[in-house]
């Protein structure tokens, strides 16, 4: 099982997600991370022992700041990272005003958005700080994603709108298809 030692070194070592990595620290967001597909998808890769990489549907950058909380900033910076990597599929959202959407009480920081992501093994995120140290935030642990579990996070079992939302998501995102050794737990 893998640790969270290993996880970073997993990251560092893996030259294309450094790159994106230190392209998102360019940015110079307040509390950003690269988080959910990004971190997992490389953990289940890893896991089932495959030599490329599973395509990305989007690169979730997200971070909080207050101050320039409206979707027109987040579609700039999208913008932005196209012009740096236009290759890559850029998502970013201030979890600042998230909360609105997911109908839940404001978030205190990007750490708190991402406990309240739909599952366990997807509320994952990684930083670069200036200083060029890698940072994982894991908050519910990193067990489910090493172990191949997808689990509803608190948030997501606590709530019959979630639970629905959490159901309908596992079955359009198919993971089983991309990575057969995870085990989905339905609610």
């Amino acid at each position: 099982m893998l640790s969270e030692e290993e996880i970073l070194f997993m990251i560092q070592e893996d030259e294309w997600m450094m790159d994106t990595l230190q392209t998102v620290r360019t940015m110079k967001l307040e509390d950003w991370w690269i988080c959910a597909g990004f971190v997992r998808s490389k953990i289940w890769d890893v896991m089932h022992q495959y030599e490329k990489r599973t395509p990305l549907p989007d690169i979730d950058v997200i971070y909080f700041d207050q101050q320039h909380a409206d979707e027109k900033t987040d579609r700039a910076l999208e913008a932005k990272l196209h012009t740096l990597k236009p290759d890559l599929p850029w998502s970013v959202k201030n979890q600042a005003r998230m909360h609105t959407r997911n109908q839940t009480p404001p978030y205190k920081s990007s750490v708190d958005a991402m406990s309240k992501f739909p599952e366990t093994a997807t509320a994952l995120g990684v930083t670069l700080t200036t200083h060029g140290k890698l940072i994982l935030a894991a908050p519910h642990g990193i067990n489910d994603a090493v172990t191949l579990q997808v689990k509803p996070t608190p948030c997501f079992q606590e709530d019959p709108k979630r639970k629905e939302i959490y159901r309908n998501r596992v079955t359009k995102k198919n993971w089983k298809k991309a990575w057969p050794k995870i085990s989905v737990y339905s609610i």
